[in-house]
């Protein structure tokens, strides 16, 4: 069959289009508003996109053409944080996709521990074995949108914090003990599953 987005309601589209790119790594981006209150929220429309130098991007919906919390407070201060999900923090990760007020702290919502960060002002998830500390390079938000549209923001990594227990030799990621969770369609994640290797010809 052949679906023409143009044609489609706009929860079809997001259906076919996360059901279909799968998995999705999960960035769960903590920011600080102007007023000092932290800002938590997951989001699976994110990736590395580069090493030279190293940058991440995500991308944020808005719903009833406005803006989330994450995009207002990343616009205003140009910072951020990538937590990453594990299968330990996953439950937590979820609580703090709830939608609450801009004054609600999502950290003391879910029951996490916020940790200061070395270069930037957002605060940190202590239970994520790896943070990235980044800063706003570029944000672009979709044109000729019907439901509100998205927003991509790119930012540079400046600072990575890898925990002593997922860190191998020659600064690589140990899968066994790091255990990330990705994101499917719905409500369903996916952990690691059978890994194999093809060497590059």
């Amino acid at each position: 069959m052949q679906f023409d987005p143009n044609d489609l309601e706009q929860s079809a589209i997001y259906k076919l289009l996360t059901g279909a790119v799968i998995p999705r790594p999960i960035g769960w981006i903590s920011t600080i508003s102007e007023d000092g209150i932290n800002n938590l929220a997951p989001f699976s429309f994110f990736n590395a996109i580069g090493d030279d130098p190293p940058h991440v991007m995500f991308s944020t919906t808005r719903g009833g053409d406005k803006n989330k919390d994450t995009l207002n407070n990343v616009l205003a201060n140009k910072q951020f944080v990538v937590n990453m999900v594990t299968e330990e923090n996953v439950e937590k990760m979820n609580a703090s996709s709830e939608i609450l007020p801009p004054h609600i702290d999502e950290f003391l919502h879910a029951g996490l521990t916020p940790i200061a960060s070395v270069k930037i002002k957002p605060m940190r998830v202590k239970e994520s074995p790896i943070t990235f500390e980044c800063e706003l390079v570029h944000y672009y938000s979709l044109e000729n949108h019907q439901f509100g549209g998205a927003t991509m923001i790119v930012g540079k990594v400046i600072l990575m914090h890898i925990d002593e227990s997922v860190l191998l030799e020659n600064h690589k990621i140990n899968i066994e003990t790091y255990k990330p969770v990705a994101r499917l369609a719905g409500s369903n994640y996916t952990k690691l599953g059978e890994i194999f290797s093809i060497k590059r010809n």
